[in-house]
């Protein structure tokens, strides 16, 4: 089995409404992907987060989203190119100055919701955050969705000399080319642990597994997510974590 991280979107309550298990999953993951306050993550929320990272030896991720805090980032907005990059900045500046304030920095940028599936579409929008990384911070790395053919990704991050970070999920449905299925269709998101722990043992072993429709899909990641919302998400976590490490 091949090293590779855990990581998990986290920081993702927002005043009185609280999202997933951060206390519990994050002593089990490598990275934390924080949002930054404009899907979800209140200032609290994000000190506090960035807090339990650095307590823990997490790297730290900023997980920029579009301004949506009622659709929490998942729905897509007609922003421009320039828009995009402003509003990465904005909130690589936010997190970064609870990281700094922590005595960290920000190790890597994940795109959250519509945002991260937009990229895959829009070479423009591509390279505004890939933009907006290197204009934050030189060797700054960004996280991307692992397909089954990433050289459109490599080479705009080449040219934009941005070092990419390729993520697998370990509890999503895919399609035969390394796409998630939407979250509006059935089967989209796994619910039974088994499945999740399958899944996510063939992608760190480099192995074939089924898409949606039986078909065989096969992607080289770096890092591997499970989701904190998901109610089985801190078992599998644990069980991960534990085989990852005997290996």
């Amino acid at each position: 089995m091949n090293r590779i991280l855990l990581n998990c979107d986290m920081g993702e309550s927002f005043g009185a409404w609280q999202m997933g298990d951060d206390a519990h999953a994050m002593p089990l993951v490598d990275q934390a992907n924080l949002a930054c306050g404009f899907h979800a993550g209140d200032p609290l929320t994000i000190q506090r987060s960035v807090a339990l990272a650095v307590r823990h030896g997490v790297s730290i991720g900023a997980h920029p989203a579009y301004p949506d805090l009622q659709g929490f980032g998942r729905r897509h907005l007609a922003c421009s190119a320039e828009e995009v990059q402003a509003l990465v900045l904005y909130q690589l500046g936010a997190l970064d100055a609870f990281c700094r304030a922590a005595g960290t920095q920000l190790a890597y940028v994940k795109p959250h919701g519509a945002l991260y599936n937009d990229l895959l579409r829009s070479d423009e929008l591509f390279e505004a955050v890939l933009a907006a990384c290197a204009r934050y911070r030189s060797g700054l790395p960004l996280m991307v969705l692992a397909l089954a053919d990433n050289r459109r990704e490599q080479r705009l991050a080449a040219a934009a000399g941005v070092p990419l970070l390729f993520e697998a999920f370990a509890d999503r449905a895919y399609q035969a080319d390394g796409q998630l299925v939407s979250r509006r269709l059935a089967g989209a998101v796994y619910q039974h642990s088994e499945q999740i722990l399958s899944q996510a043992l063939a992608i760190a072993a480099g192995q074939a597994f089924a898409d949606i429709d039986g078909r065989p899909v096969q992607l080289r990641a770096d890092s591997l997510c499970v989701h904190g919302d998901n109610p089985e998400s801190l078992a599998v976590l644990r069980r991960l974590r534990a085989l990852l490490d005997a290996q």
